[in-house]
């Protein structure tokens, strides 16, 4: 393992000293990485300085020990806390129990005996990363998850929401038998409301049924063909694989057996919808949606049956759509790039035309769906757009863009480049305006000495963590640190242009404590306020 992180914090500035230069720091496995003065010190210097531990006096200043450990505790739960307190007293220690310190220490405390404690400290924190590290243990976890993860994996699979190159090498993870088979398709149960009967044993138990029916799909599938079988937000669901010793025929006669023995031997009815076949795996959500589809017709043509899609509905040939996977494909290549993805994306969808042979016209309204889709994007982004569609000529021109299907790609292509670029930048645009807000929202509420990024937060509609990050990134400095800033010009108007006592402007700062907010001051200015107001008296 490598040196953990250490900080000190004591008000007494000989003690940290004489601390950090008597201890043997790395032959223990630390590496001092700062110090603070006090608990308030301590907070604005923990998110920068991230320690594994922390080593604090009791009693201080603005903020003690214990104020400190419990802020620790609710932001940084992981990190170890060291307690040293001057002080006997069983309160203190009742306390340091309750906020779960590592380590409670009388003072005086020898280098030796501080010496054994840190040692501890460094075997539990080994301990801690060779557990989360142990494979066997990892393993079992994985293992123990892993019938949640497949399940979570085929709800994405039918849902269109798995990554298609992911599709292959996760389902041999799972262990899911159904690659490499001709055609695909999927099947959704539904199972009928079962009214509670006197002597009908399943219909007390009303939560066993969808268990008891799951079983018997599987028994009446197993002999037959490769299958995957899950719940899904429409019900259980299957994608069965169509090999070439079974058909898709004798898979639907083997369901429509599964409905009829379902009711002799459970007594309980289920619906099978069933959808059209596919070529890919990649393909299984359009099945599945047939499927839930085809449940659909139940109150035409009744439950407690097969309901094939195709039985149900006219089977098209040559019908050219931007269907709702092709359309999130391309909403998603275009928010979040890259260029070369943007043209595949887009490259595929045109070669659908391809593959069907229709009227002229549907090839337009289809060109016309793939433009709509971006044009849905550039308002959404309340974008320009002549300027997107740039020299492909003005937006009214569309139709000239979709006149030859052999064009279109290299028509489209830049346009949708645009209008990521364009979105990249109203992105950062807004990124910029949210620290605007929060910099003039800082600069309205100061004084209040209640204001935490958890408020900001609030104001702004964001995440604490999430806004830190791009406060920091955007201005180069904390939210802390920027706020203490503000107080402090603050603080220096007033002290330049009013007569008011110090503590007054302390509190018109946002400090309570007249003591703090000059400890504060002095450690920015290198004098008092008060010393600070006579230097410029005197100048």
């Amino acid at each position: 393992m490598g040196l953990y992180r250490i900080m000190l914090v004591d008000d007494e500035e000989e003690v940290r000293k004489a601390m950090i230069r008597k201890m043997d720091w790395e032959g223990l496995g630390f590496t001092v990485v700062g110090d603070a003065e006090n608990g308030q010190d301590a907070l604005e210097k923990l998110e920068q300085l991230e320690p594994d531990v922390v080593m604090t006096d009791i009693r201080m200043p603005y903020m003690d020990g214990l104020a400190l450990t419990s802020y620790i505790r609710e932001k940084y739960p992981s990190v170890k806390v060291l307690i040293f307190s001057g002080y006997d007293d069983f309160e203190y220690a009742q306390q340091a129990i309750k906020l779960n310190v590592t380590e409670y220490i009388l003072k005086p405390v020898n280098g030796q005996e501080l010496g054994e404690i840190l040692s501890r400290i460094r075997v539990s924190l080994d301990q801690e990363i060779e557990q989360r590290r142990d494979i066997d243990t990892l393993r079992e976890s994985y293992l123990g998850s892993l019938p949640i993860l497949r399940e979570l994996f085929l709800n994405n699979l039918v849902g269109r929401t798995t990554d298609v190159d992911a599709v292959v090498p996760k389902l041999r993870e799972y262990g899911i038998d159904i690659l490499d088979a001709r055609k695909w398709l999927a099947a959704v149960i539904h199972v009928e409301q079962v009214e509670q009967t006197e002597g009908q044993v399943l219909s007390q138990h009303q939560e066993l049924i969808p268990i008891s029916v799951k079983r018997l799909v599987e028994d009446h599938l197993k002999p037959y063909c490769r299958f995957a079988i899950f719940n899904s937000a429409d019900g259980i669901t299957v994608i069965a694989a169509v090999d070439e010793d079974n058909s898709q025929t004798g898979l639907i006669n083997v369901l429509n057996d599964t409905c009829k023995e379902s009711r002799r031997m459970l007594e309980v009815a289920i619906t099978v919808g069933v959808g059209h076949s596919c070529s890919t795996l990649q393909e299984i959500s359009r099945s599945y949606q047939a499927a839930v589809d085809a449940l659909g017709y139940r109150a035409i043509v009744g439950g407690g049956k097969i309901i094939y899609i195709n039985d149900v509905e006219p089977v098209s040939r040559g019908k050219l759509q931007l269907d709702a996977k092709g359309e999130a494909e391309l909403t998603a290549a275009v928010k979040f790039g890259p260029r070369e993805l943007i043209g595949s994306v887009i490259q595929n969808l045109v070669s659908r035309m391809d593959d069907v042979r229709v009227h002229a016209r549907q090839y337009q309204v289809y060109m016309l769906s793939i433009v709509n889709c971006l044009t849905r994007l550039m308002q959404q982004y309340d974008l320009n757009m002549d300027e997107m569609f740039a020299d492909q000529g003005p937006y009214a021109d569309i139709l000239a863009g979709i006149h030859r299907r052999e064009d279109f790609a290299a028509w489209v292509v830049p346009i949708a480049c645009r209008v990521n670029e364009a979105m990249n930048r109203e992105r950062d645009n807004t990124t910029r305006k949210v620290i605007l807000e929060a910099q003039r929202y800082i600069q309205e509420n100061y004084s209040n000495p209640e204001l935490s990024v958890e408020m900001l937060c609030r104001h702004l509609h964001m995440s604490p963590a999430y806004f830190s990050t791009v406060f920091k990134k955007e201005t180069g400095q904390t939210y802390i640190n920027y706020l203490t800033e503000v107080r402090l010009e603050k603080a220096v108007e007033l002290l330049n242009t009013t007569d008011d006592k110090t503590y007054i402007v302390a509190q018109k700062v946002g400090y309570q404590e007249q003591n703090y907010f000059s400890y504060v001051f002095k450690k920015r200015y290198g004098v008092s306020p008060t010393k600070y107001r006579g230097t410029q008296g005197n100048g």
